[in-house]
């Protein structure tokens, strides 16, 4: 089994960590942009535009399904994306986590990128399932960019600024951008003294094992491998990724085997 997924950097790191646990034979492909991010600045038609040419080079490593490991892409993208690859490869974008969010009572909280903070698609989020239940949008610009180069001292100061418009009592914590799941231990210290029965809800898990239900692999188990794409070259794992315990899960030479 391949399962490849995508990304502008290294915010796929979280659903790759969860399909290897959950599948540790599977061979996985990551498609990243170094040469084109960050994505979330660009116009919804430019970032349509990036996306579509990753996944494309993912696509050419025949996964048996694409996990779309980006909110900022699947707000602007998915469709296009499903469009280009679908039936042959099965599509499983990230939608932020507001459903279950909302289903725990609230207050609710999501932290995500400028571009999908206050976005249509966000909104609807909200209008069907958190309707009921006080919701906070809290942008976080720059922290997508903090984590990909793991940038600890403008991490810790984005941070600190978004906890500090976490309203206090929140119970519900989204992480509406794939980068943010690696940083779930930094954001509760962070949140610990105002929001001390704070749930976290991410997608990587949910994600990962959608693509598991998806795929139409020709042979059910794998080597394990990893194979990593960036801008549509075969390169080794970002050094920047083996800073997160994710990054270094994927890239244990004991589970996997680096190509």
């Amino acid at each position: 089994m391949k399962i490849a997924l995508m990304d502008s950097g290294i915010g796929l790191l979280a659903a790759a960590a969860a399909l290897r646990t959950l599948r540790p034979d599977a061979d996985l492909v990551l498609s990243q942009d170094p040469d084109g991010m960050p994505w979330g600045p660009r116009t919804s038609e430019d970032i349509t535009a990036h996306a579509v040419a990753v996944a494309r080079a993912a696509a050419e490593q025949k996964p048996d399904a694409l996990i779309v490991a980006c909110n900022t892409a699947s707000v602007h993208s998915l469709e296009a994306i499903r469009a280009e690859l679908e039936p042959d490869i099965p599509v499983i974008g990230t939608v932020p986590a507001i459903k279950p969010a909302a289903a725990s009572g609230g207050p609710v909280a999501i932290w995500a990128t400028p571009a999908t903070t206050g976005s249509a698609y966000q909104r609807g989020l909200i209008r069907e399932f958190a309707a009921d239940v006080d919701v906070t949008e809290i942008p976080c610009p720059g922290l997508a960019d903090a984590v990909e180069y793991a940038d600890a001292e403008a991490t810790a100061e984005i941070v600190a600024t978004a906890a500090a418009q976490t309203p206090p009592g929140t119970r519900a914590l989204v992480l509406g951008c794939t980068h943010y799941e690696m940083l779930r231990d930094q954001i509760a210290a962070a949140l610990a003294g105002t929001c001390p029965d704070l749930a976290f809800f991410g997608s990587a898990r949910a994600v990962a094992e959608q693509a598991l239900r998806r795929a139409r692999p020709l042979r059910e188990t794998g080597g394990g491998t990893l194979t990593v794409i960036r801008s549509g070259r075969v390169e080794e794992l970002a050094p920047e990724a083996l800073a997160y315990a994710e990054g270094r899960a994927i890239s244990d030479r004991s589970t996997a085997g680096l190509r």
